[in-house]
């Protein structure tokens, strides 16, 4: 990760900015100034802005000026390159923990997830949730973060997601229970390692499933996930879960959880449930619907993506449940953020922008509702809007500089100029990528 640097107060000059509303509000000509504590003080038009002497000056004329993203479901532990299927199966997994908490893995994980926060962040992103780590990995990082020692994004870390013995996740990236009571120690356990983040695998998934049908099918009963949100909430801290079916979903909401990582078709309960979930931590839940883990498994050829017949057969299924979720909570006006669920099978790190652009193109979003998803909306689904999210004077400066207009063509995501995570600029950001994969995601999503 990038040393850090010390904190510079500076003003962005001459810029248009779009300050991350659904409505995809822009200020022309406007000037952005930041205290050297990494806030933003003043929002106004160039023309009628006094910058202080002592404050460095970064002419922004001609380039737009957004919130930096915010990725709500993310992993660190790989790249995006298509995953061994035969590492997924419980076996494969138990194997691949033994090696990553062995003395030779750890620094090997460490080093891993440290490079792929970077990735995220040079990409654009300035704040992620981790959902599913091999530890605590990205808790370390986070602090590390945090206390001043390395730039990176704001990190809100789950640590291990609990499940059921054998279950999605398990065991590489879970702590397994059989009980109610199991699953509220577990939280527990998590929590006292400082996690910020909770996730349930409530039901199977797509990447281990080893029969047809698994994905999508109920893991855990309401209880045993009531168990979790308990803990969880008690503490302040929101819960995702894993569901890709229609009772997986509902059993999820029912228990309480904050938000959906996947989803499938909504019924008026479920619907209505999103919107007022007396369990929840506010509430409500929101739909974190993740179209770019889903789609490039059934949009590419098996010997592309290296996938197993099962696993093919269930992603079509979930896939079709995913689109027609986030479909759905669109036209209900449900809160909907943006995930990708970096790590997967054609998953990168650096494409947080293809899944607003799979959003306008698959589920009928506006590019302006999109990028609100991914940043605003994402902030208060993560219950850090008072912080992040937005374009606004007090919020801490978490910002993109781009070279065009996204609300024009949301591939301008693609490349910033500039990004500045909690006041800090990181200069020239590059990644490194994988572009045999990216001209096949093209192809797949223009067609």
């Amino acid at each position: 990760m990038t040393t850090i640097q010390p904190r510079e107060s500076f003003a962005l000059t001459h810029a248009s900015v779009i300050i991350g509303d659904a409505a995809g509000t822009t200020l022309p000509d406007t000037t952005i100034v930041v205290s050297s504590d990494g806030r933003i003080e003043q929002i106004s038009p160039s023309t009628q802005t006094t910058i202080p002497e002592s404050y460095r000056v970064l002419d922004a004329t001609g380039k737009t000026v957004m919130p930096g993203l915010i990725n709500a479901h993310v992993h660190l532990f790989s790249d995006g390159r298509p995953l061994n299927p035969k590492l997924a199966t419980p076996r494969g997994q138990r194997i691949t923990a033994a090696i990553m908490h062995s003395p030779i893995g750890k620094p090997y994980l460490t080093a891993r997830v440290t490079a792929n926060a970077r990735t995220l962040l040079a990409s654009g992103v300035t704040t992620i949730r981790t959902l599913g780590d091999v530890g605590y990995e990205a808790v370390a990082l986070r602090d590390r973060i945090a206390d001043g020692r390395m730039i990176g994004p704001r990190i809100l870390a789950s640590g291990p997601l609990l499940a059921i013995p054998d279950g999605h996740g398990a065991p590489l990236i879970a702590l397994t229970g059989e009980t109610p009571d199991d699953m509220a120690r577990n939280t527990r356990v998590n929590l006292e390692h400082g996690v910020n983040a909770i996730k349930i695998a409530a039901t199977g998934g797509v990447t281990d499933a080893q029969r047809l049908g698994e994905a999508g099918s109920p893991q855990m009963s309401v209880d045993h996930m009531r168990a979790i949100c308990d803990v969880a909430h008690e503490a302040g801290v929101i819960v995702a879960a894993h569901a890709q079916s229609p009772e997986g979903v509902r059993r999820a909401l029912l228990a309480g959880v904050d938000t959906i990582e996947h989803g499938s078709a909504l019924d008026p309960t479920t619907v209505e449930l999103f919107r007022h979930n007396p369990h929840a931590l506010r509430g409500w839940s929101a739909l974190i619907p993740t179209l770019s883990a889903g789609l490039p498994m059934t949009l590419l050829d098996r010997e592309t993506t290296g996938i197993t017949d099962i696993q093919l057969a269930n992603a079509r299924t979930v896939v079709a449940g995913m689109l027609a979720g986030v479909d759905d909570a669109h036209d209900e006006e449900l809160r909907v953020g943006v995930g990708t669920d970096t790590a997967m099978t054609f998953v990168t790190q650096y494409n947080t922008w293809r899944e607003l652009d799979l959003l306008v193109k698959r589920a009928g979003f506006t590019a302006a509702e999109a990028i609100h998803a991914a940043t605003q909306g994402n902030a208060e689904i993560l219950n850090i809007n008072d912080v992040t999210g937005s374009v606004e004077v007090g919020k801490t400066a978490d910002l993109l500089v781009l070279e065009g207009d996204p609300l024009l063509d949301l591939r301008v995501l693609k490349t910033p100029t500039l990004i500045i995570a909690d006041g800090r600029p990181l200069w020239h950001p590059t990644v490194k990528r994988f572009d045999d994969m990216d001209a096949l995601l093209d192809r797949a999503y223009r067609e």
